[in-house]
């Protein structure tokens, strides 16, 4: 057996309607529900991001969910006005654009925090790789 790509993640939020907002206005992403039990999913591209509600988890789940111990490189199209866009929708940037070190390479990349104070880097990798391959 060989991993050969990832399909989704879970993060554990303290408010799904707030994590849906910010991940839907801030960066593009849009929420969907699905199955039985009316869960909630950010998609974006062929990927996504399930949101399990801290102390309400879906079962299996991680040993310790804790709304905010994520760390997540998200790549993005551009980053042209990123920080603009950040400003206008009232997210501050922790880190401005620095360069970093991706799976496939170097990065540029903008920190932010979503609601739960989840670490999110935006990046695009500086050879122009936009997904995947």
């Amino acid at each position: 057996m060989h991993v050969t790509g990832l399909d989704h993640l879970v993060l554990t939020v303290a408010s799904i309607p707030a994590a849906v907002t910010f991940y839907e206005r801030v960066l593009g992403m849009r929420a969907v529900v699905f199955g039985p039990d009316k869960r909630t999913a950010l998609s974006f591209g062929p990927h996504k991001i399930n949101l399990h509600p801290a102390g309400r988890e879906f079962e299996p789940k991680a040993e310790r969910p804790t709304p905010g111990s994520a760390d997540l490189c998200l790549l993005v199209d551009s980053l042209d006005g990123v920080e603009d866009h950040l400003v206008a929708c009232g997210v501050a940037v922790l880190v401005a654009r620095s360069t970093r070190t991706g799976a496939r390479g170097e990065l540029t990349s903008v920190y932010i925090r979503d609601p739960d104070q989840n670490l999110i880097e935006l990046s695009v990798y500086q050879d122009g790789t936009q997904a995947a391959s």
